[in-house]
């Protein structure tokens, strides 16, 4: 019998989680596909024993982000299942509930509202121009995740902290640690944050001696002079905003491309008609499957709360699959098929409610230009190698490449 059906007249047994690596990088494992047909609220077993219910459908997946029953700060502690960051979210913005999570929050929403961030679009454009300016110097093949993916939005968020760019060589095998599944030693994750905390500790005390025009002053000053927030509070607020506000954006550009790859007609459409390309990214968002895991970070039930028909205790753990339901046949129409001109349909791409990404409108921004940029100024530019050969890092919470060779 499929792991995925259970007999009728029995409790179905919990679906060992998580899942092998499904055929496609394009779509979601055919496991999620089934149970969000068959059982969209399903409980599962990860490897080390703990259980927890895996929630597939969309309206459902929504529910868990919106809605306060289901608390992120009640899942960070050793008792609850954990598929990474675990460890990283911990004390941070990103295991918070309101009001503490509002309280951060708000400290830093200011820069990131749409019309801040619009105001930076010259400043992306012109990044995306110096970088194909320099790519198009190097031999070929070349690696547009070391040439262009990775810099451009660690070039964006350094200059919105106040990180120094020339530091990135330091941060960035930290950021891989952190952002790691549970394959990786909790030692080496500790001692990641363990490190980029003294990196923060060290430039907030230089940016208290000589203040800037930046985001990480603004914070320094809320925390001296408003005491809004607490010395630890302001490291990690500190490097979170790091770490989230470039992994996500340098993986997602690389898999919009890989896509694009894949799919050559919605390329060309694209390429077409560049005025379009807001919209294409809205449903590229919508497809893309970023995540390894296929689930996102768990939640925690404070009171017993009704799924699609399933009764789920207090006390549990509820891991939202975000990328199959953006996949929902009850929501979209042909879910399965990339259509970079299907009208504004909604997706979780940037999660939803409280922890709605903080920085989505920063990431489309980049994503726009970044699109821009490489369809318009390199029109034959094509991955050099089969993607079954591309270099993905092992144990990532992402799907993240270790290189992305590419010619034009």
């Amino acid at each position: 019998m499929s792991p995925l059906a259970g007999p009728s007249d029995a409790p179905e047994a919990p679906i060992p989680y998580p899942f092998p690596p499904p055929p496609s990088i394009f779509h979601p494992p055919p496991e999620l596909a089934k149970l969000q047909q068959d059982r969209p609220v399903a409980q599962i077993q990860l490897p080390d024993g703990k259980t927890g219910w895996l929630v597939t459908r969309y309206d459902d997946v929504r529910q868990v982000l919106i809605d306060p029953r289901f608390s992120r700060a009640a899942a960070i502690g050793p008792d609850v299942p954990d598929i990474g960051l675990g460890q990283a979210a911990a004390d941070s913005i990103l295991g918070m509930d309101p009001p503490d999570h509002t309280r951060l929050r708000r400290l830093v929403a200011g820069a990131f509202t749409a019309r801040r961030v619009e105001a930076l679009r010259p400043r992306v454009t012109k990044l995306v121009d110096e970088l194909i300016d320099r790519l198009l110097t190097l031999p070929q093949p070349a690696d547009l995740v070391e040439n262009f993916s990775l810099p451009l939005p660690i070039q964006v968020i350094c200059e919105l902290l106040g990180v120094p760019p020339a530091d990135r060589h330091l941060f960035r095998a930290w950021s891989d640690t952190v952002m790691s599944d549970t394959s990786r030693d909790p030692g080496e994750i500790d001692a990641a944050l363990d490190q980029l905390g003294e990196y923060f500790g060290r430039l907030i005390a230089s940016k208290r001696a000589k203040p800037q025009d930046d985001l990480m002053t603004a914070l320094i000053a809320a925390r001296d002079e408003q005491d809004r927030l607490s010395e630890q509070e302001l490291v990690r607020l500190c490097y979170t905003l790091l770490v989230a506000g470039h992994e996500t954006t340098a993986n997602q550009i690389n898999m919009f491309l890989l896509t694009l790859h894949e799919y050559p007609e919605q390329r060309e459409r694209i390429r077409g008609r560049p005025e379009t390309i807001p919209q294409a990214v809205e449903e590229l968002m919508r497809f893309v499957q970023l995540g390894a895991a296929g689930a996102g970070l768990p939640r925690v039930t404070t009171e017993e709360v009704e799924l699609s028909g399933v009764r789920i205790p207090a006390g549990a753990a509820v891991f939202p699959a975000g990328g199959v339901a953006n996949r929902d046949p009850a929501v979209m129409t042909d879910p399965d098929r990339l259509d970079v001109a299907r009208p504004q349909t909604a997706h979780l791409g940037f999660g939803a409610g409280a922890h709605h990404c903080l920085g989505a409108q920063l990431a489309r921004l980049e994503l726009q230009e970044a699109l821009h940029g490489l369809l318009t100024r390199l029109p034959g530019m094509r991955i050099a190698v089969p993607i079954e050969e591309l270099p993905f890092k092992e144990g990532m919470l992402l799907h993240s490449l270790r290189a992305l060779p590419v010619r034009w």
